[in-house]
């Protein structure tokens, strides 16, 4: 963290709250601490414990890693609550006794689960996923019929939003065991556009495996057995799976096959509107975003198309985190390529 640490961390709520145009007391109330409390956080007279600064986080819509300067103390909270998770999915199979609330709600928190890491919001993750797991797992066992489904898809989401977390963390074997079981959970679920989703998200194995040939063959396989694109849906999972593959193709080196990919994916984005579909950010300003990731991969010769996409385009504010942060990421690997190392720190 900073040599100033309660200053800096005050000046960010304040700035988060005002951007939010809340005031002092209203978001005191929303975060359930006192005023005066709050007061002496921004004017950097006292640090947040991590609670305060999670229900302040909260409050404000935001992670709590965006209101400090250093990741230091965000990272250690969600890398100590991976073990958590990987108890909850060693169980899923054999979960413990224990009530199950509706499933109005059970759906809730998934959706909630998926904002947040749409959002980049990891530590909400962390909070409220090891239970959240155990208990879907309890009420899917327990299910028969059309519910069994629905149980079915909100665990293959839930296991997604655990999944973002070791794989952002580098927890690569957390992270494998999540794609697998959403794998073995989705056939449940008895959904295509489902199955296309879980395929897009298996490629992280791939990635971290550097085993970008089969990933790529995996992608097409994929590609092939999706549904036709004749409607939002079918179009926005046909093009998901395309923007993806046309990124591992450039890992592995393929010019060609990530040409083609990208421009099917282009394509497709130009049919609907950006949103995000079974859980996937995906429209024309995704595919852009894909554009420089495509580029980034297949090395420093191609840099040039990064950085040209970046000179005409940057990502708008709706956009998911997620998505944003993955531009600014990749756009500095090119602009340091290219030489261009205060545009690179700038996007950092």
């Amino acid at each position: 963290m900073p040599a100033d640490p309660m200053c800096e961390v005050g000046q960010r709520i304040a700035a988060a709250r005002r951007a939010r145009r809340m005031t002092q007391d209203e978001l005191a109330r929303a975060a359930f601490v006192s005023l005066s409390m709050l007061r002496k956080i921004e004017q950097g007279s006292r640090l947040p414990s991590d609670d305060t600064l999670d229900a302040i986080a909260a409050a404000l819509g935001t992670d709590p890693s965006r209101l400090l300067t250093g990741h230091t103390r965000v990272d250690h909270r969600v890398r100590d609550a991976l073990p958590s998770i990987s108890a909850a999915v060693a169980a899923y199979d054999i979960p413990d006794d224990g009530p199950t609330r509706p499933l109005a709600e059970l759906r809730s928190d998934v959706a909630a689960a998926t904002s947040w890491r749409l959002a980049a919001q990891y530590v909400q993750i962390t909070r409220q996923l090891p239970a959240l797991l155990g208990e879907l797992a309890r009420a899917f066992h327990a299910s028969r019929g059309a519910e069994r489904a629905e149980l079915a898809s909100l665990l293959v989401a839930a296991y997604r939003s655990a999944d973002a977390v070791a794989y952002k963390y580098g927890a690569s074997d957390l992270s494998a065991r999540l794609i697998e079981l959403m794998r073995w959970a989705v056939p449940e679920a008895d959904s295509p556009l489902l199955e296309a989703t879980v395929s897009y998200v298996r490629t992280e194995t791939f990635f971290s495996a550097r085993a970008h040939a089969p990933g790529l063959r995996a992608l097409e396989q994929a590609v092939d057995t999706a549904p036709a694109p004749s409607d939002t849906a079918t179009i926005a999972a046909r093009g998901a799976l395309h923007m993806r593959a046309a990124v591992i193709a450039g890992r592995a080196g393929n010019a060609e096959a990530a040409d083609i990919h990208l421009d099917e994916a282009r394509t497709l984005g130009d049919r609907v509107q950006e949103g995000i579909y079974q859980g996937t950010a995906f429209g024309p300003h995704s595919v852009r975003i894909h554009e420089v990731s495509v580029a980034v991969s297949l090395g420093s010769d191609h840099v040039h198309r990064a950085v040209d996409v970046a000179k005409e385009w940057k990502p708008a504010e709706p956009l998911p985190a997620e998505r944003r942060s993955g531009f600014y990421i990749e756009l500095a690997r090119a602009q340091l390529w290219a030489g261009m190392a205060d545009d690179s720190f700038e996007s950092l």
